[in-house]
């Protein structure tokens, strides 16, 4: 009897620390909050993604004053909970306490609440008298703060790998930046990624949360913009919203059951033509490979029309605004999400940050499809809500012209179709980017055609954009040639770039017609947002007129490989008030007549002339 009793509570002691394994097993935990933290008075509330395990049925409290969690809705294998907060306006900053409580346990989660920092220098856009500059951040400079090296991940002989680039690297050069004049910058991504080496652009992201470490940190980051906007130089951040990296927690364990366009194992490959989406006629069949498709065959392709996606990406968006003060994004991979969803992004930035504004990348030859992602009107019933577009036609016909011999009338028609989109003078203009091979290592290239091409690019209309490097005429071939690191922003270069007397004697020409250019955008009206007239066009030349009240801007390029003499003819033009031609950039005198106007330009040459 007596082991009888002491077998007994032996088995009830052994069910007791069972059953208190299990509850405890059970209880909720909580390992991630997204957004980390949240601004007290901002137009907009969050909804929180919490992440962890056995968040099924889970109830979430708040436990501070003007806090209040409305609703909650359970994720997928409840590792995710999701939770939507109400902020009151007087609401204290500090830590807001919130309860995740199940019926087997609970768990505390805190969410910084902050006061709003520089709100006057947020999200204020980018506008036709800007100039862009395009770095790609582990390819300009490197401070030496990159904590990540300790990984292997660095080797400035791979070109597909890291090269140490940095943050702060930017930082340190936008002295530079503010020599050469341009009043916007645009880093290349600076998100978390999958942690190899080969992840160096940004284009990977696992974490939309958190500034990768090979970069710096948020910081970091911060300090850049604070220093870039003292200079009067804005900052655009690039934004990823179409596809992750493969390493993202989220492939193995989505969230919801929507929450990608297929599975690892089952997925459409991206389709390159966005036809189909402006076709009313096209099908369902060849729609579905473009929005939903995933790239190279493995980039997990996320569906932003998961309306919990849909709302993880807004609030992701104005949290790096209200974070970082950005002025601006660039929209990587524009078309490839869908217009509807882009509309939702927009409009919920746009109750916080009224005049911000989006460059949505529409990689297509033709206006007709690129006029179609412009936002600001509905087209199919839609409003994508981006303020403009990149101008990719113009791009390519400026190749075509200036390197493979293409008539100057395709580069006239590129602007005749400007009658497609509502704002052409905001479209983002560019001769190259870290897509396309440089202009220099283009066919036929030559250091003349290169600076035609920044004549051009400054002087037509649009907000044009510099990739960097291009300035000093900088060389590079196709991906991951046109990629290469900044001479000067790393130890042991053979020169210095970012100063004039370490440029060599082709670096330091290039460098001043492109800042003589810069200035003269930001010197005119007319070359930011006047009226842009074309006079002539034929196969081996152009003329066209930038006019605004009080300042007009004779531009006449000359693509023929001999010195041509243009007429222009005064009489129903508006050259017919015409008193005087000033040359400002590489133009001689011209002559004036009653009824014409003669000017000589030289071979392969932008000549640049200030009417009164």
């Amino acid at each position: 009897m007596k082991h009888f009793r002491q077998s007994r509570a032996f088995l009830v002691f052994v069910c007791t620390l069972v059953c208190a394994v299990a509850l405890c097993a059970q209880a909720p935990l909580v390992s991630k909050v997204e957004p980390p933290n949240w601004w007290v008075g901002l137009a907009h509330d969050p909804m929180l993604l919490l992440t962890g395990e056995n968040l099924q049925q889970a109830r979430v409290i708040s436990g501070t004053p003007g806090v209040t969690v409305w609703r909650v809705q359970a994720g997928a294998e409840g590792r995710y909970l999701f939770a939507w907060l109400r902020i009151a306006r007087n609401t204290q900053p500090g830590k807001a306490l919130l309860t995740v409580h199940t019926t087997t346990g609970e768990t505390q989660v805190v969410l910084p609440l902050e006061k709003r920092e520089r709100v006057a220098e947020t999200g204020k856009g980018v506008h036709a008298d800007d100039v862009l500059y395009l770095i790609m951040p582990d390819r300009f400079a490197d401070a030496g703060s990159d904590p990540a090296k300790s990984r292997n991940h660095v080797d400035r002989a791979d070109p597909r790998v890291y090269h140490g680039g940095d943050l702060n690297g930017v930082t340190q050069h936008l002295g530079y930046l503010k020599d050469l004049g341009v009043t916007a910058i645009w880093l290349t991504p600076w998100w978390k990624n999958d942690a190899n080496a080969a992840d160096y652009h940004g284009y990977h992201v696992t974490d939309f949360y958190a500034v990768d470490d090979h970069f710096g940190s948020l910081d970091d980051l911060r300090t850049m913009v604070s220093a870039a906007h003292r200079l009067g130089i804005k900052v655009v951040s690039d934004y990823v919203a179409n596809h992750t990296g493969p390493a993202h927690p989220w492939v193995q364990h989505p969230p919801t059951a929507t929450w990608w366009h297929g599975s690892p194992q089952h997925h459409l490959d991206a389709q390159y033509n966005f036809w189909p989406l402006l076709d009313p006629h096209s099908t369902l069949h060849d729609r579905r490979p473009v929005l939903e498709g995933w790239f190279a065959g493995k980039l997990p392709d996320i569906n932003p029309d998961d309306p919990l996606l849909e709302e993880y990406l807004a609030d992701n968006a104005i949290w790096w605004m209200e974070s970082a003060h950005f002025d601006g994004y660039r929209l990587d991979t524009f078309p490839y999400s869908s217009r509807a969803s882009w509309g939702k992004w927009h409009q919920a930035l746009r109750t916080v940050y009224p005049q911000v504004t989006s460059v949505g990348e529409v990689a297509d030859e033709s206006p007709v499809v690129t006029s179609f992602y412009e936002g600001g009107r509905k087209t199919q019933g839609i409003d994508s809500g981006a303020t403009t577009v990149f101008d990719f036609p113009f791009f390519h016909r400026l190749r075509g012209v200036l390197n493979h011999n293409e008539p100057v009338t395709k580069l006239a028609n590129v602007f005749e179709h400007d009658l497609l989109y509502q704002h052409p003078e905001g479209l983002y203009t560019f001769l190259g980017n870290h897509d396309q091979k440089r202009l220099l290592s283009d066919d036929n290239a030559t250091p003349e055609k290169l600076k035609a091409a920044f004549s051009l690019l400054l002087t037509v209309r649009g907000i044009p954009g510099i990739y960097y490097g291009d300035e000093i005429a900088m060389r590079g071939g196709d991906d991951p040639d046109n990629r290469q690191d900044f001479p000067g922003g790393f130890a042991g270069d053979a020169h210095d770039a970012f100063t004039a007397a370490g440029r060599t004697a082709e670096e330091q020409a290039m460098f001043l017609h492109v800042q003589r250019l810069v200035h003269l955008h930001r010197e005119h009206p007319a070359l930011q947002k006047g009226s842009m007239t074309l006079l002539e066009a034929n196969e081996t030349s152009m003329v066209y007129l930038r006019e605004e009240p009080g300042d007009r801007v004779l531009v006449v390029f000359n693509a023929a490989p001999k010195e041509q003499t243009i007429t222009l003819p005064r009489a129903e033009t508006p050259l017919q008030e015409l008193t005087a031609a000033e040359p400002l950039v590489d133009a001689a005198s011209a002559s004036i007549s009653a009824e014409q106007v003669t000017v000589p330009v030289a071979p392969m040459t932008v000549s640049i002339y200030r009417l009164r």
